[in-house]
């Protein structure tokens, strides 16, 4: 089992709020879902039951008349709980969603990390798994095999990489994921729980790799439980509860009003 690693806030710098550019911006954006509100037991009885007009569903809107920006260069942090509409918001930006009604606009690369090696297919090997990933994030042939050994490298997974990767512990799936999505820097990188990657030297290698992005100039936008990295990280917070944005602004602000909303609750 993978042992969190343990925030060390002195180990990081704040930046000054970055020069007013915007690299994404959401205008009045909604996400709707439709739930069937009945159990249907196949896809087969699903499809009649869709052709002859007989699925009853239910509308659930995820995200609701969310607006923000944020601007080249900053930490942006997402809060609220489980279930708020944040990873949402993340797929959105990451153009994994298409907003139901809104405008959501992002200026450069994004490289998003949601699902460490979601893309990775298991009775492939981990080489092959590279270069496929590769492909589905929009790199040619020649320029994977100028990326693959700094990948394999920062993987450490040498030993390991021509074997199937349905071998591999849920460990080494995820900083192979990790490896290939973040070897270039990018314009807009995202972030939501994936810093419990591998053993906490990779951890710690891996959070150091983030640390050169923000310094780089990348806009990065974290999804963390862990208010205290939060904190440290992010110039500004939005607070995402049942879909909607409740506050948005100043990291120190918007998180004192977060913890006392709880201690309210309790």
């Amino acid at each position: 089992m993978n042992s969190p690693i343990v925030f060390d806030s002195s180990l990081v710098t704040a930046n000054p709020l970055p020069p007013q550019a915007e690299t994404i911006r959401l205008e009045n954006v909604g996400v709707r879902y439709r739930i069937p509100s009945e159990r249907i037991a196949t896809f087969k009885e699903y499809f009649i039951r869709r052709l002859q007009g007989r699925v009853k569903s239910k509308e659930f809107w995820a995200l609701r008349n969310v607006d923000l920006n944020i601007l080249r260069g900053e930490v942006f942090g997402l809060i609220g709980h489980n279930g708020a509409g944040k990873s949402t918001l993340l797929k959105l930006i990451a153009r994994v969603l298409k907003p139901t009604e809104g405008r959501v606009v992002v200026r450069g690369r994004v490289a998003p990390l949601l699902e460490m090696g979601a893309g990775f297919h298991g009775e492939l090997t981990g080489r092959e798994n590279v270069y496929l990933n590769g492909a589905l994030l929009g790199f040619s042939h020649q320029e994977m095999e100028a990326k693959y050994p700094r990948i394999v490298d920062f993987a450490e997974l040498q030993e390991f990489i021509d074997a199937p990767m349905r071998t591999y512990s849920s460990g080494m799936w995820a900083r192979l994921g990790f490896a290939v999505a973040t070897d270039a820097q990018p314009d807009v990188l995202i972030i939501d729980e994936v810093l419990a990657v591998g053993d906490e030297p990779f951890q710690r290698k891996s959070f150091d790799r983030i640390m050169q992005f923000r310094d780089g100039g990348a806009t990065i936008l974290l999804v963390s439980h862990n208010l205290i990295m939060v904190e440290a990280l992010c110039h500004r917070v939005a607070w995402i509860d049942h879909g909607h944005v409740k506050q948005s602004g100043l990291t120190e602000e918007i998180i004192r009003e977060y913890r006392q909303s709880h201690k309210n609750e309790t």
